[in-house]
């Protein structure tokens, strides 16, 4: 008995052993491979290069989009969606002008730094137009850079598919920090004007002394449910300020300002289909929960404040998903004792020149 117990044990302390001794799994992980920062002889198999300017020169006009087989450009990014006010898109300068290129992803300041230099290779996607409108009251939008919208009811559509953003928008190295071009008012764009005409449409820019000019444009639905083009679904807010007071409307300021009954006296429809009767007309006199007026939606909708730069007019448009779109004008601004300088992205809409705030630090007070 003694010796199959010594036995065992014998047994156990040398498998302790063996065990105690094996080696033991080093294996080193390697280190992820370093993102490649693309330079300008990464492109030669693109075609040649052009300037924005250039590519926005190939658009011939509105209505006809453009795809395109060959070439490339270069452009430092200028905006950022960190405040919301730019959504799935971003904007890129070189000296020439700046263009909209519509990426199709969101949280893009992650991904592509603001003054980072970025290449588009321009084989496939589409040159085309959003806000451009003709006759009388109309004008120029904005020349944009994407894909082919295949509905056709836009000119370009979202890159969107990572396989294609990854095979058509390069990152390069992070440059120097972009200055905005400041500007006075007879360098504002023309009615007519793209970015082929001025370098500052689709730039960072700097507008200094703008007076508030006590008018809103906003577009409001009352149900998205149905047709938003249709007059009877449609409000417009616009010609005064009619109680808006921040930079854009979210959902719960909406809701509030309609339960105000400021909007009442508003037409439903477009401009001459007013045959709707007025927001006032859905009020009604249970206002169970605080909602006196049931069948009309809260939703965030994007508000353009009216300013002036001596005789000409500039809209600020802000985005109700804006981080700051509940934030409160100052009311010197709102009553006209103070002026103020912004910086951000110049546009276009239908021949007035639009303006893209990228943040509440591009808002300075005089």
């Amino acid at each position: 008995m003694k010796k199959i117990i010594l036995l065992f044990v014998s047994t156990a302390l040398i498998l302790t052993a063996c065990e105690e001794w094996q080696p033991v799994f080093t294996r080193e992980y390697e280190e992820p491979e370093a993102e490649k920062v693309y330079t300008d002889s990464d492109m030669a198999g693109y075609g040649s290069q052009l300037s924005i300017r250039e590519l926005a020169a190939m658009y011939p006009g509105l209505g006809r989009p453009v795809k395109l087989t060959t070439g490339w450009i270069k452009g430092q990014v200028t905006s950022d969606d960190m405040s919301g006010n730019i959504y799935r898109t971003m904007y890129i300068q070189d000296e020439t002008g700046g263009i909209e290129v519509k990426v199709g992803r969101t949280n893009l300041s992650n991904e592509y730094r603001k003054n980072q230099w970025v290449y588009v290779n321009l084989s496939g996607l589409t040159i085309g137009m959003y806000g451009g409108k003709t006759g009388n009251n109309g004008g120029s939008g904005m020349i944009q850079l994407g894909l082919e919208d295949q509905s056709g009811e836009y000119e370009t559509a979202y890159i969107d598919l990572p396989f294609l953003v990854d095979s058509h928008v390069f990152k390069g190295a992070l440059g120097s920090e972009v200055v905005p071009y400041v500007l006075t008012e007879n360098m504002l764009p023309r009615k007519d004007d793209t970015q082929k005409d001025s370098k500052y449409i689709g730039s960072l820019v700097t507008l200094k002394g703008l007076k508030y000019g006590d008018e809103v444009f906003a577009l409001l639905y009352i149900t998205y449910s149905e047709d938003t083009k249709a007059s009877s679904n449609r409000i417009f807010l616009s010609d005064k300020p009619w109680g808006i007071t921040t930079w854009a409307l979210t959902k719960t300021r909406m809701g509030q300002l309609l339960e105000s009954g400021v909007w009442d006296d508003v037409k439903i429809g477009n401009s001459g289909d007013y045959s709707y009767g007025t927001v006032g007309d859905h009020r009604n006199s249970s206002g169970m929960n605080g909602n006196m007026y049931g069948d009309i939606e809260r939703n965030a909708y994007s508000v353009s404040h009216y300013f002036k730069m001596g005789s000409s007019e500039i809209q600020l448009r802000s985005s109700g998903y804006a981080r700051f779109a509940d934030l409160s004008i100052d009311p010197a601004i709102l009553d006209g004792t103070a002026t103020v300088d912004v910086t951000g992205i110049l546009t276009m809409y239908q021949g007035s020149v639009q303006f893209t705030l990228l943040d509440m630090d591009g808002v300075t007070i005089e």
